[in-house]
């Protein structure tokens, strides 16, 4: 299909429909789970090992995780409701069809929905999970068990406990902890059977470490972690000796690593701005063997917020989740030893439109002297029209990657020039960058923005006809951008967005809160400088109109957070509009939402940055 001004909706549609498929586990007999939104909500379904599909999940709300249970013919599978992110998990029979259209039913597991559960791992009959239902703060570890129902507390001291990772043999569990500085994750090691937890690294310095990657015969781990240097490293944990040794740096490239079950090989992950690559390599020396075949110009591993690769139990092949900026995300295989790289289909493949294109990537320098590195998507075909958006990802130590973006995309085949900055604060530029936007240092991310409005012009841009599109962080940047640079912004597309620092720590749910001061500033402490990073408190400077989209259920950044920008803009008589959606929580999530709230956006920028 050609490219035109989206007028009809149709491309915007077909990009926003485009389904997306990621792998969750790989049983020992090579059948597959995983998600897949081919129906506009991501469900479960198990792919047999000669190809075929079947659904088990018809959820009214996005499937977030799901083991298979080792020995026996069930599956376990963590869900929310509304977007609400309080997981629940659920258990399913597979061979009980007795569900509405054949599909199997699923019974309650662990649930309260008060509370947030995450599914941990499963083993042979038992199930590991994480859960704030202690004091609906703090993440506790829970080993449950299938056969009794009965329940072992194996970590309970505080904390937000980010994931943890059960050893082959079930001995040990590898805790990630966050709760230092910044962007600092912290490691303990928790002894299943004596019910004891080690605290193997500590805040002492800034560090943040991944997940780690165990080896086979459980004598200890593979992680990668910028602990006493500037780039994520791999390094290898000794449990029997409590020992670490370096096992492969790049001091230009961030680092990950997957231990391959032979106890021979390393699936090795290489960031380099903004892709990620894979290469097999040898566990003991980290030697070099092969480079994957991958598409270009993608990522593939964690970098996607998708599940990490995984390897079949006799670690003959590999399964990773990978897109592209022309790829929506999809399920390939890596077969060990003839390195084969074949997809796995989906029941309705994507049918892309024709003249995507990979962006370009610059640096633009910002007012302290600071490298800005972007992404810029050129309009696609005859449509550039001089307009640009600028497209600011959320965290903020989070990152923007070469992946699949539909919205940006969309954006670009409506005639813009899309700019997509990893402004400081953002990760996979090194420990230093990501570092350079903590608490008093906020406002200077916003000054980035700044710099890249004025580069503009260099690239062809009409720095007059520019708007801003954010979401979660990213729209905190949107609104802070139109705060404290009026002149320069003609409109911003906040989705689920901070309007005051102050109100979404105070507001936000209570284990976030936690989290989220370590990198903004504590309410106790640091209020002062907090309302005066507020955007909420310079409203008044606001010029440019705004067009607001949130979650009713959004547990990170409350609705309140929009509907407190929308009405004191609304009582100025500037330009703004909010969209709610009830059953959404931080972002959407459904794909009828995206078709309603988008096209929407994409008209109220076509107006507002029109010649």
């Amino acid at each position: 299909m050609g490219w035109g001004a989206c007028e009809d909706w149709l491309v915007l549609t077909t990009l926003l429909s485009l389904p997306t498929t990621m792998a969750f586990d790989v049983a020992p007999d090579g059948r597959l789970l995983v998600g897949y939104d081919g129906s506009g909500i991501r469900q479960i379904h198990e792919v047999a090992a000669d190809g075929s599909w079947r659904a088990l999940t018809a959820l009214g709300d996005t499937a977030r995780n799901t083991r298979f249970v080792p020995g026996s013919r069930q599956v376990v599978v963590e869900h929310d409701s509304g977007g609400d992110e309080r997981g629940q998990l659920s258990l399913l029979d597979l061979d009980d069809t007795s569900g509405p259209d054949g599909l199997p039913v699923l019974s309650p597991l662990v649930q309260d929905l008060a509370y947030f559960h995450h599914l941990v791992d499963a083993k042979p009959g038992r199930v590991f999970f994480t859960t704030n239902r202690r004091n609906g703060v703090d993440f506790d570890l829970v080993m449950h068990d299938l056969g009794t129902g009965s329940e072992t507390v194996l970590y309970d001291g505080g904390g937000y406990l980010t994931s943890a990772h059960v050893s082959p043999d079930e001995h040990w569990v590898a805790i990630r902890l966050a709760g230092g500085p910044g962007n600092s994750v912290q490691l303990l090691l928790a002894d299943v059977a004596a019910q004891t937890v080690t605290e193997l690294t500590g805040y002492a310095d800034p560090t943040y470490q991944e997940a780690p990657s165990w080896l086979p015969d459980s004598s200890g781990f593979v992680v990668a972690t910028d602990a006493g240097r500037e780039r994520l490293a791999l390094r290898r944990y000794d449990v029997g000796t409590a020992t670490w040794s370096d096992l492969l740096i790049d001091d230009e490239h961030d680092l990950d690593g997957w231990v391959c079950p032979d106890g021979e090989h390393l699936l090795v992950g290489t960031t380099d701005d903004g892709v990620v690559t894979l290469a097999l390599q040898m566990l003991a020396d980290a030697s070099f063997v092969a480079q994957l075949d991958l598409p270009a110009g993608g990522c593939a591993a964690r970098l996607l917020m998708a599940p990490d690769p995984l390897w079949s139990v006799d670690g003959s092949y590999a399964l990773f989740n990978h897109s592209s900026p022309i790829e929506p995300l999809s399920v390939f295989r890596y077969a060990r030893e003839t390195g084969e790289i074949t997809a796995v289909q989906s029941p309705a493949g994507p049918v892309l439109p024709d003249g995507l294109a990979h962006p370009v990537s610059h640096r633009v320098t910002s007012f302290d002297g600071e490298q800005v590195p972007v992404f810029v998507y050129r309009p696609i075909g005859n449509s550039g029209n001089g307009s640009a958006v600028v497209w600011v990802h959320g965290g903020p130590e989070m990152m923007a990657m070469r992946n699949w973006n539909p919205v940006v995309t969309a954006l670009a085949a409506e005639g813009h020039t899309v700019i997509v900055p990893n402004v400081r604060g953002s990760a996979a530029y090194g420990k230093r960058w990501y570092s350079l936007d903590d608490k008093e240092l906020r406002l200077d991310s916003v000054k980035d923005l700044a710099a890249i409005h004025d580069w503009l012009p260099s690239i062809g841009v009409d720095p007059k006809r520019t708007g801003l599109w954010g979401g979660s962080y990213g729209g905190y940047m949107v609104l802070a951008g139109l705060t404290f640079q009026p002149e320069r912004w003609a409109a911003g597309v906040d989705v689920v967005g901070i309007a005051s620092l102050v109100t979404f720590l105070e507001n936000t749910s209570a284990y976030r809160r936690v989290a989220r001061e370590r990198e903004y500033g504590v309410l106790a402490e640091d209020r002062e400088f907090l309302e005066s990073a507020s955007p909420l408190n310079r409203v008044d400077d606001i010029r440019a109109p705004l067009f607001v989209i949130h979650g009713a259920n959004d547990p990170r950044v409350p609705l309140s957070e929009a509907e407190q920008i929308v009405e004191a803009l609304s009582k100025r008589d500037v330009p703004c509009q909010l969209l709610v959606y009830p059953d959404e929580g931080h972002g959407l999530a459904k794909r009828a939402n995206r078709l309603d709230a988008y096209p929407q956006a994409f008209a109220f920028l076509r107006e507002h940055l029109s010649s």
